[in-house]
C-alpha cells in the first residue's frame, strides 16, 4: 500500500474521523451567479465559441494542477490577478506558501511545519501561450472535453481560493515558480492531508468530474479517479523530441 495513504489513515483514526474526514476538504465555493450561469447555458454557441472546452490535468511525481482556456475563464467570471498577460491558457495548481516562494526543497522542519501544521497556502496562476504539452513536457497530461456551462463553477472556486486586496483584485504574493506568473495569496489553509492534490480534486468537481477525497490525496490515486471520469492521457511526460 502507498505510504502516503497509509500516513492518511493514520491520521483519519487519530482524529476520529475516518467515517466523514471533513478536515481533508476546503470549504465549498459559493454557487456562481445566476447571470453567469444563465448566460452560459443558454447562450448560442458559435465556431469560436463551441459548446465544449478542452481542460487539462497535468501530474508530475507529486504535484498535480490544471489548465483551462483562459477566455472561458474571463466569460464565466474569473477574477485575474491585477496586469496578468492576455493568454491562450492559465495553468493553475495551490500549495504551502513557504514551498512556492522560496523556490527550494524544503527544510526537515519546515517539511513537517508545511505537513502537519496548518500554514499558510498560494494560489499559482501562470499564464501559457502556445502548446500545453511544449510548456509542460515533463508532466504527464490528461485532457478532457466538458460542457462549456460548467465556465461560471470553476471560475467560482478558483475566485474562492483568492484572497482579495483594497482594490478587488487577487492578493499576489510573489512571482510564479516559472514561467512569468504570480502566486496568489489563498484563504484557505494547507497541512496534510489537505494538499496540493486534493486541491485539484476541488477543480475536477468543479469541472463536472465525480471525486472521491479520499481518492484525490495522491497523483496516482486522483489519475485513476479521471480516467474513471473520462480524462485520457494525451502526453506521457517524457519530455519533447529533439
Amino acid at each position: 500500500m502507498n505510504p502516503l495513504f497509509i500516513k492518511w489513515i493514520a491520521t483519519c483514526l487519530m482524529t476520529g474521523a475516518l467515517s466523514s474526514c471533513h478536515f481533508l476538504t476546503m470549504p465549498p465555493a459559493p454557487e456562481p451567479a445566476s447571470s453567469l450561469v444563465q448566460r452560459n447555458t443558454v447562450a448560442k454557441y458559435t465556431p469560436e465559441r463551441p459548446p465544449e472546452v478542452q481542460v487539462w490535468m497535468l501530474a508530475d511525481k507529486l504535484h498535480t494542477g490544471m489548465v483551462f482556456p483562459y477566455d472561458w475563464l474571463l466569460e464565466s467570471g474569473f477574477n485575474p490577478p491585477q496586469n496578468f498577460p492576455d493568454c491562450k491558457y492559465v495553468t493553475l495548481s495551490w500549495g504551502d506558501r513557504n514551498a512556492y516562494v522560496n523556490k527550494r526543497w524544503l527544510k526537515p522542519s519546515e517539511v513537517f511545519y508545511a505537513i502537519f501544521m496548518p500554514s499558510p497556502a498560494v494560489m499559482e496562476c501562470i499564464p501559457i501561450h502556445g502548446n500545453v504539452a511544449e510548456v509542460s513536457p515533463h508532466q504527464q497530461i490528461f485532457m478532457k472535453s466538458i460542457p462549456r456551462e460548467r465556465g461560471p463553477y470553476v471560475a467560482s472556486f478558483l475566485n474562492h481560493c483568492s484572497v482579495t486586496d483594497s482594490s478587488g483584485k487577487p492578493s499576489i504574493a510573489g512571482p510564479s515558480s516559472w514561467g512569468n506568473g504570480v502566486l496568489i495569496d489563498s484563504p484557505q489553509s494547507y497541512y496534510f492531508p489537505r494538499i496540493c492534490n486534493v486541491w485539484t480534486g476541488h477543480a475536477l468537481e468543479a469541472c463536472g468530474a465525480e471525486i472521491n477525497p479520499v481518492m484525490s490525496i495522491h497523483r496516482d490515486l486522483i489519475i485513476k479517479e479521471i480516467e474513471q471520469n473520462g480524462f485520457t492521457q494525451v502526453w506521457d511526460g517524457s519530455g519533447l523530441k529533439q
